[in-house]
């Protein structure tokens, strides 16, 4: 048995933007279109309109191997996994992979919206060529980690978006696929659920099977993936240690991120979105450095395109190597101020106080969530700002160290004769 995996070789995916083909066009026009146009047919023939979500992308992963494919959103990290997974045909070059593979990309990806939940989970065992008997030997632990309950036989189109994560995660994950593919979709379960996924997903990897995790989270990269991939506009950029490729990465995201107002393309598919988030000084103007001493609001621009109970926002603070240092919910705010937002446009912001957080430099990432039904994410975008404080007050060498700079109550009393 080979060593290896899955290989890719030159692989570049194609699409063609801002074109739409008439269904009714007529035999005639395309071959007079053909005819007027000849030299767009020429071999090699670039148009204005084509898109190269892939482009020349080569690798090999060992079998056992859990690899972390990183980048900036349209990097090419999803469309890189739906081509190894068969979903989407390559423009050119060619994978190959060596073993049965499962995958999990997008919110219900591969189940039969009008099948049941139990139904589902039959038919995916099916299709990974297991017999009913062993499908059915891992029926309890699948249910029991989906947390669907009640619902195990309501038709999948009913789920929430939560629920179908969790079903399929639990699909991919103990119907034993020799190669696994997870995309960011876990982000769309709640807290509990990520923690409950990344711990099943240590276990798959210690059990030998290959794994290719996409991720934002350059914590969960770091702590499951020894090796990462590193897509940038489509194209390799890196691909070797964790430990080496992560820092890389998240120092040229920093510099990317130095004017203090980030800008969000709009995805019309969702219901609500951060669209803009800028870093202000305690004056309101943008910035990227600032005072421990100081103030540091982060605003965000809100469209809210559907009325959706229970939403809420959520501010993390990280250090550079993915750990959060602090995180706030807009929940904590009692009325919480996102509940029960009409449709249009918010301006959402949360201020750090002074003498939170110690010096250093931060990033800044944001995420809407909703409490309707299961908890799920609305919209989870990338590092959306990055900031640096500096500590000019501390008479402790040059900055206080640890990750806060908080005021404590100090206070002495003096004793008297008697009293120790």
């Amino acid at each position: 048995m080979s060593d290896i995996a899955i290989t890719a070789t030159g692989l570049g995916k194609k699409y063609r933007i801002g074109v739409r083909r008439d269904p009714y066009g007529r035999l005639s026009e395309t071959l007079w279109n053909a005819l007027r146009n000849p030299l767009r047919r020429g071999r090699g023939q670039e148009r204005e309109n084509d898109f190269w979500a892939l482009r020349d992308v080569s690798f090999d992963v060992a079998r056992g191997s859990v690899v972390g494919i990183i980048g900036r959103n349209g990097a090419g990290k999803t469309t890189l996994l739906k081509i190894l997974s068969r979903i989407t045909e390559p423009t050119l070059g060619r994978a190959e992979l060596h073993g049965r593979v499962g995958s999990l990309l997008e919110v219900g990806t591969g189940f039969h919206q009008e099948l049941s939940g139990r139904e589902n989970v039959l038919l995916s065992g099916a299709i990974l060529g297991m017999k009913r008997a062993e499908i059915l030997r891992k029926f309890d632990e699948i249910v029991a980690f989906a947390d669907i309950g009640q619902f195990l036989d309501t038709p999948v189109k009913h789920y929430s978006s939560g629920m179908k994560v969790r079903l399929g995660f639990a699909v991919a994950a103990f119907l034993e696929p020799e190669i696994l593919f997870i995309d960011e979709v876990l982000a769309v379960g709640d807290l509990a659920f990520q923690e409950k996924c990344l711990g099943k997903m240590s276990e798959v990897a210690g059990h030998g099977r290959t794994v290719l995790f996409v991720s934002h989270n350059m914590g969960a990269i770091s702590t499951l993936c020894p090796v990462s991939l590193w897509l940038e506009g489509g194209k390799v950029r890196k691909m070797g240690k964790t430990t080496e490729i992560v820092p890389e990465f998240v120092r040229t995201a920093g510099r990317d991120l130095s004017g203090g107002e980030v800008i969000i393309a709009s995805d019309e598919r969702r219901e609500a979105q951060v669209s803009r988030v800028r870093i202000l000084s305690p004056a309101a103007e943008i910035t990227t450095v600032g005072e421990c001493s100081d103030s540091l609001t982060i605003e965000m621009l809100l469209d809210v395109r559907r009325h959706l109970p229970g939403l809420y926002a959520c501010l993390e603070v990280r250090l550079p190597n993915g750990t959060t240092v602090m995180m706030s919910e807009s929940y904590d705010t009692d009325p919480n101020p996102l509940d029960d937002l009409p449709v249009g446009r918010h301006v959402v912001i949360a201020t750090i106080p002074p003498r939170t957080l110690a010096p250093g430099k931060y990033d800044v990432h944001v995420s809407l969530m909703s409490t309707s039904g299961h908890d799920f994410i609305v919209h989870s975008p990338d590092i959306v700002g990055s900031f640096r404080l500096h500590d000019s007050t501390s008479l402790v060498g040059n900055a206080r160290p640890g990750f806060f700079s908080t005021l404590l109550q100090w206070q002495a009393t003096e004793l008297s004769p008697g009293e120790e």
